[in-house]
């Protein structure tokens, strides 16, 4: 049945399901007691153990080629990755958790000019639309908190989706000759340790507390499959599109904050959230519908004509190669 979903869609399903399980993640940074260093080494540490585990089953002997396939990625996506995570700890730990959420709304604006600018991706009109209208709709979300934290804390947000782009853009970018894209969660355990090492020369490299370690060892069983799910996103999509998916966070981390700690959302963030289920929703309904009417019309799906050439498949000798110059990266119809 998974086969049989159109690929668009398969991606956005896998981003979406790390994006949940993501969510929590600004309510465990606030609920736990320990400094950001001592923080940030568990995090990194409790995190890198499952990630390589996850890695170490998948490919066993063949993880080192892995790694080496991912080319530039194996270099600026955990450094990226790393950046991330220390930008959003301190950013929570000093500001609001809504004002970080602000700022990580401009992470699909962010990656798509990255992506513009750098990789020559194009994006069509309706991605453009949607990620305008997701961002407002964060935006509104998280309105009441700006204003109330540390303007420090604000800085150190910014770091956030600037990372976030980098990461997922790069990720994107990388060519394969499979129709998914260079499988970049390998090099996570990477960005793992690119978290910790500053954590542990910070002195962070001491036991939490009883009731912390249950709130990091419950964090770190959710971030594994959170940013499993998130890497492996720009397999199927362009680094704006995974991160416009991640805009869920803001929806559901207000919603969890409602349901936990009873905080009501404000109407803005009931306007807010509306305006990002809808926006994707349609957004996924117009992507279902043109590669249905393709597929009747009898097109063929480019990232499948390209598996099929790397698999020496019959129609291989009329399709050129990958990195041709009659091959780019599509992001879908236009």
């Amino acid at each position: 049945m998974w086969s049989r979903l159109p690929f668009r869609l398969r991606g956005y399903l896998i981003t979406m399901t790390g994006v949940l399980f993501l969510s929590p993640d600004a309510l465990m940074v606030k609920a736990t007691t320990v400094d950001v260093a001592t923080f940030m080494f568990w995090r990194g540490l409790l995190l890198g153990v499952a990630l390589l585990g996850v890695a170490l089953w998948r490919y066993g002997r063949e993880l080192p080629a892995a790694v080496k396939a991912c080319g530039p990625a194996a270099w600026w996506c955990p450094l990226a990755f790393a950046g991330s995570a220390w930008a959003f700890v301190i950013g929570v730990r000093l500001t609001a958790a809504g004002n970080v959420l602000v700022m990580m709304n401009l992470a699909p604006l962010v990656a798509a000019l990255i992506g513009w600018w750098v990789f020559g991706e194009r994006l069509r009109r309706q991605t453009w639309v949607v990620i305008v209208v997701c961002v407002a709709g964060a935006c509104l979300m998280a309105s009441g908190e700006i204003g109330s934290g540390n303007p420090l804390g604000l800085v150190v947000a910014l770091g956030v989706p600037l990372c976030i782009a980098i990461n997922t853009t790069v990720a994107s970018a990388q060519k394969s000759q499979s129709r998914r894209g260079v499988d970049t969660t390998v090099i996570l355990p990477l960005g793992c340790l690119a978290m910790l090492v500053p954590g542990a020369l910070l002195g962070g490299v001491q036991l939490p507390s009883a009731a912390d370690m249950q709130y990091l060892l419950a964090m770190g069983a959710l971030l594994t499959v959170a940013y499993f799910g998130i890497q492996t996103g720009p397999r199927y999509l362009p680094g704006a599109e995974v991160s416009l998916v991640m805009l869920l966070e803001t929806l559901v981390g207000t919603l969890l904050v409602w349901l936990w700690v009873g905080e009501v959302p404000t109407v803005a963030a009931f306007i807010g959230g509306g305006l990002i289920v809808a926006a994707m929703l349609i957004s996924t309904l117009r992507d279902l519908r043109r590669q249905r009417q393709k597929a009747a019309a009898g097109a063929p799906d480019s990232r499948e004509v390209l598996e099929a050439a790397a698999e020496g498949g019959p129609d291989a000798a009329d399709e050129p190669a990958v990195g041709s110059p009659g091959v780019r990266r599509s992001d879908g119809p236009r």
